[in-house]
């Protein structure tokens, strides 16, 4: 069994090899050639942690394998990111683990690749103001996203932090984009071509009312019940795709909307995996708002470990252990 540390797994895979191996496990999907299986998310009572594994396997590479972890929101005063999740493969063959992958960096890299497939795929080519509700450590990794497939010249950001917000502020300028730090959601969405959302919330903070015509939004913060960042009406008015449209129900932003009775998986224009596939049609006009429910599937996390482990054996990276 090899084993990638973290160390070694940032260094393996960057934003732009992410992108191209989780738009492949996309549409792998879409045709029905790649599966997740159900979803185990639970409260732990301890900590006040959740924590979940998801599975899949894709037969078409073939790839089986799942992921483990959850988040502990008392870790950051220990040193350590709330975030804590590894990834095991499995021989598809024999059933023998095969690798155990670090992923707190690969789910970080992996969020942001599939919000940027999103943009690439649905939002206007034109697109060139980026705007972030969240301003924590995934936001810079939604900003690099980005970047590899729209010509972003500036971004408005909110975040109920100040520290936070010129951290990415920061970030942002040592790009080259200017940078907004606004005071109000409805600020960031009211300018945005390109915005995403990216918090813990449990309440809506952006109101349809806000988002202009033609915008492109990644939901990318709701992944458990009760989690919600956008306006249920908001889902409900704009051309909704999903990575998965069971995860999107349950426990990704159009749970609310669904639970009001203003969406069904009917409602869904279709997944990100039939668009790539051309087995569905993306963006129907520039004024359209386009959104994308992006809850996180287990293929994502397998496809970007297992290109960890290829690139490992091609760099003489990880450690090799009897199993």
């Amino acid at each position: 069994m090899i084993v990638i540390s973290e160390q070694d797994a940032r260094a393996l895979v960057s934003v732009e090899d992410a992108i191209a191996v989780v738009e492949n496990a996309f549409a792998a999907m879409a045709r029905q050639q790649a599966r997740n299986y159900p979803v185990v998310r639970e409260v732990l009572g301890y900590r006040d942690a959740v924590f979940g594994v998801k599975t899949g396997c894709d037969t078409a590479l073939p790839l089986l394998g799942l992921k483990a972890g959850g988040y502990w929101p008392g870790n950051l005063g220990a040193g350590l990111g709330n975030h804590q999740s590894s990834t095991l493969l499995f021989d598809p063959d024999t059933g023998r683990a095969s690798a155990l992958v670090s992923a707190n960096y690969l789910t970080a890299v992996r969020t942001g690749a599939a919000s940027a497939i999103a943009t690439r795929y649905l939002a206007r080519a034109d697109s060139s103001v980026l705007g972030i509700i969240g301003a924590g450590v995934q936001s810079q990794y939604q900003l690099r996203a980005t970047l590899a497939v729209r010509p972003i010249r500036s971004v408005h950001a909110w975040n109920p932090s100040a520290d936070n917000l010129a951290a990415l502020g920061r970030v942002v300028e040592q790009l080259g984009l200017a940078f907004t730090a606004e005071s109000s959601c409805e600020a960031v969405a009211g300018k945005a071509d390109v915005l995403i959302t990216v918090t813990p919330s449990k309440q809506a903070l952006v109101q349809a009312s806000w988002v202009r015509p033609g915008t492109h939004i990644n939901a990318m913060g709701a992944d458990t019940r009760g989690k919600q960042e956008l306006d249920p009406l908001l889902v409900a008015q704009a051309a909704v795709f999903v990575d998965e449209a069971a995860q999107a129900l349950t426990i990704g932003e159009c749970q609310h909307a669904f639970e009001a009775g203003l969406v069904t998986e009917r409602s869904f224009r279709g997944s990100i995996g039939e668009v790539i596939a051309g087995l569905c049609q993306g963006r129907r006009s520039a004024s359209e708002i386009t959104l994308f429910d992006g809850t996180g599937v287990a293929l994502q996390d397998l496809a970007v470990a297992d290109l960890a482990v290829r690139m490992a054996a091609r760099r003489q990276l990880g450690s090799v252990v009897a199993y």
